[in-house]
């Protein structure tokens, strides 16, 4: 399916705020509720869109800590990590890389005792590097058209 501009716009909307009314995107990007429906739904459809989430605030629900740590996997241990990684509860993302490391992660832990116990468990796979996140400096998951 090709992505029109008026498309780009819905998603631009949704990724905004996917809770807002279609009558409310059809008004912000110039076209009726049920044309704004028909859209969606085919972009639903064509697996442009996956599906919706609630974003969940790691800090206000207990973790005060988030890292990026990258694991480099020791001969054998790369296909048994990757079932394993699936499990662990403080896996926001986990990416297969390519270079030196082979795993790069983002984690969320309650403290500093979390994450040296989260660690432990992931040396038996491999070498770990481990960078603790102050901020965010660019924090937008929206996809936009590249021109």
């Amino acid at each position: 399916m090709q992505i029109d501009t008026l498309s780009w716009k819905i998603l631009k909307c949704l990724q905004t705020n996917a809770r807002q009314s279609n009558a409310d995107i059809g008004r912000q990007v110039g076209i009726s509720s049920p044309a704004v429906s028909e859209r969606i739904r085919k972009m639903e459809d064509a697996g442009i869109i996956h599906g919706y989430k609630t974003v969940v605030s790691p800090f206000e629900t207990g973790y005060q800590l988030k890292a990026i740590i990258t694991l480099r996997a020791f001969m054998g241990k790369l296909k048994p990590f990757l079932e394993k990684v699936k499990t662990y509860d403080e896996v926001l993302n986990c990416y297969r890389i390519t270079g030196n490391e082979n795993i790069v992660m983002e984690v969320v832990l309650k403290n500093q005792k979390h994450l040296e116990s989260f660690i432990d468990q992931l040396i038996s796979y491999g070498e770990t590097k481990t960078q603790i996140v102050l901020s965010h400096v660019v924090a937008n998951n929206a996809i936009r058209p590249i021109h």
